[in-house]
């Protein structure tokens, strides 16, 4: 047996009651993805969500890394007020099947790498539509292109497998959490302004009317974000999904329209992950 190797145990037990999939289908789901989802996780501290019954029994967000895990996974110490907290990096196909085998349904990750956590090299736009028009979610997602665009940095979008989009900018690690934080926030402002009536930057729901929120906390000191093809803890099993740009023009997208059971065949028929390049695309946050 490898070194690496991660005992399933309970690989019958089922996490999506209602679509049969079990914790062994996540485990193997896991193995099956890494090719396309280990660059997107590589050297990011991860909080797991995970779920010890059922996803409708509910789950817990875990940052420290269990005492007990193998000693081949790679780790990170993460500063917070009074001490540290101990992440699990996923660097590699065992350590996404580790995440499996612990019932982690849904990893999330820092919108920067482990080597230097104080400089962020993603840029997260999370729009929350507060109606199920996902048409608006769409338009939304596309007019925050635009504004990247204009400002010298390049959009990527996922839908989330929940109700929204991420629009996300590779960032050249040139400014710190502050600043890029303080940046995406103008932004925001910049956008809801731009688009009273579709957009807003109202923290609380009943401000909100029927807009959508343009969500940039993300992007604050010791926020995470859904990663890139991790599964949610609905029904059916949806998965975080990053698209090809145009695709945010197709009427019939849906922000969980690709699951466990069939993502995999969507990244076979593209030839692999849309977001393949997003590495090579990043720039300096302007000033």
């Amino acid at each position: 047996m490898s070194a690496r190797a991660v005992r399933l145990t309970h690989p019958e037990r089922l996490l999506w009651p209602g679509d049969g999939l079990t914790k062994g289908d996540l485990y193997n789901y896991f193995g099956a993805v890494a090719g396309a989802m280990l660059p997107h996780v590589r050297d990011r501290p991860i909080s797991m969500q995970r779920f010890r019954g059922s996803v409708q029994e509910g789950g817990f967000f875990q940052k420290e890394i269990p005492r007990g895990a193998p000693d081949w996974l790679d780790r990170v110490a993460v500063g917070k007020h009074g001490g540290s907290v101990c992440h699990l990096l996923a660097n590699s196909r065992e350590a996404l099947q580790w995440l499996g085998q612990q019932g982690c349904v849904t990893p999330h990750v820092f919108p920067r790498r482990a080597d230097r956590l104080d400089r962020p090299d993603r840029l997260v736009i999370d729009l929350d539509p507060t109606l199920e028009d996902f048409g608006a979610v769409r338009r939304a997602a596309l007019a925050c292109g635009d504004a990247l665009r204009d400002r010298g940095l390049e959009p990527f979008a996922m839908v989330t497998g929940s109700r929204g989009v991420h629009v996300v900018a590779p960032l050249k690690r040139t400014r710190d959490v502050e600043d890029v934080l303080a940046w995406s926030r103008g932004l925001a402002e910049e956008l809801a302004a731009a688009h009273p009536d579709a957009l807003t930057t109202a923290f609380r729901k009943e401000k909100r009317d029927d807009r959508i929120y343009v969500d940039v906390a993300r992007n604050g000191p010791a926020q995470t974000v859904v990663a890139p093809y991790a599964p949610r803890a609905r029904a059916h099993a949806p998965v975080a999904t990053p698209l090809r740009w145009e695709e945010l023009h197709d009427d019939a997208l849906r922000p969980d329209g690709w699951t466990m059971r069939t993502v995999l065949d969507r990244l076979d028929e593209l030839g692999g992950d849309p977001w393949s390049d997003i590495a090579a695309a990043a720039r300096p946050l302007p000033r």
